[in-house]
């Protein structure tokens, strides 16, 4: 297994912060530089598989959208061992495509492997067909605002009766006093997780116009505006939080 890397992407002074990039060299650091700079990544992650294994009916597939190095798969994974579960990963990098083939051939026996298939695609032109379970874990965030109901509403119809929709995100808060306070308090943790001021600011430059973050009333709307019958958020640490919708039996 490749040794983690530690990020020091935006360690160094950069005449020039380009927009952020899920590139190769993103890829190379990519779980160091999430578990640094996402509280509670590890607890959505972990709860994922635990809410699919709920929620996948037999015959049905689980899609991963903007799968990365495929974390939340290997939560399934390891959720559920049944025959007939089928994964669909995508995701529009090739290099966390080509990654992610890698981690699971370290981390999953080969039946398991065969269970899931990856492919690099645009997630709001892919289609969703007979699904259960639709993970959008760190991935809607970055959609541009015009794609997101699309999405949703494309997502509702290829979702069975009772399947679900697993969504993680940053948010944003309607209190300008809640969103300074739990704004600054995700600064804190990742200058406890060692992160310079430099990468800091440089980092939230490169984001700034990329990561559109929403509220949790916006959320809750376009899930009802998509056609779903429930939208519940289970899980916030600071500002990032799990959101579950549920489609009408």
């Amino acid at each position: 297994m490749k040794k983690e890397q530690k990020d020091a992407i935006f360690a160094n002074p950069l005449d020039k912060v380009a927009t952020f990039s899920f590139d190769d060299k993103v890829v190379q650091v990519f779980p160091d530089m999430i578990k640094r700079s996402v509280p509670g990544y590890s607890n959505m992650i972990g709860m994922t598989g635990v809410i699919a294994r709920r929620y996948w009916q037999p015959g049905t597939r689980i899609y991963d959208l903007g799968c990365s190095l495929g974390a939340s798969m290997l939560s399934v994974l390891h959720q559920i061992q049944e025959p007939g579960l089928e994964i669909v990963g995508l995701d529009n990098s090739d290099a966390m495509i080509e990654r992610c083939r890698e981690v699971l051939s370290q981390e999953v026996s080969e039946a398991q492997r065969d269970s899931v298939h990856l492919e690099c695609a645009d997630i709001c032109e892919a289609p969703i067909d007979n699904a259960s379970v639709v993970i959008l874990n760190f991935t809607f965030q970055f959609l541009p605002m015009e794609q997101r109901l699309p999405l949703l509403k494309r997502i509702n119809q290829g979702l069975a009766p009772g399947g679900v929709i697993v969504l993680s995100e940053k948010v944003r808060f309607e209190s300008a006093e809640q969103q300074d306070t739990l704004f600054d308090l995700h600064l804190d943790f990742k200058r406890a997780n060692g992160y310079s001021e430099l990468e800091i600011s440089q980092k939230r430059a490169a984001l700034e116009n990329f990561l559109q973050a929403e509220s949790f009333d916006t959320h809750h709307q376009r899930f009802k505006e998509a056609g779903f019958a429930q939208s519940t958020v289970w899980f916030q640490y600071l500002n990032f939080a799990s959101l579950l919708a549920i489609k009408a039996r």
